[in-house]
């Protein structure tokens, strides 16, 4: 990231623009629903690539493995290596009952 300096020294960095994409999130013990903020002209992939160790999500839910909401929260951290998949929402095809 660039940063630049004015005369008395003050950082000012570049605004990196991101857009929100619903997703589901699924680890190990929970199921989470939030939007992921992906940068400008790039995919979830890209952003789960990076190497920070976790990811922001904000206005999420946390879902036991029965479906039960856990908690509701305005912004959440996941470590990415906990994450077992996770889709956009719009690409939900089904809601889990058979066809």
């Amino acid at each position: 990231m660039k940063a630049s300096f004015d005369e008395k020294g003050k950082i000012f960095t570049e605004v990196v623009k991101k857009r929100p994409v619903n997703v589901h999130i699924q680890t190990s013990t929970h199921l989470i629903r939030g939007k992921f903020h992906v940068r400008l002209n790039e995919r979830i992939k890209d952003e789960l690539d990076r190497s920070d160790t976790f990811i922001a999500l904000t206005e999420a839910a946390i879902y036991d493995l029965n479906g039960g909401l856990i908690y509701n929260c305005s912004f959440l951290t996941v470590n990415r290596l906990d994450i077992v998949w996770l889709f956009q929402d719009n690409d939900l095809e089904n809601d889990g009952e058979n066809s």
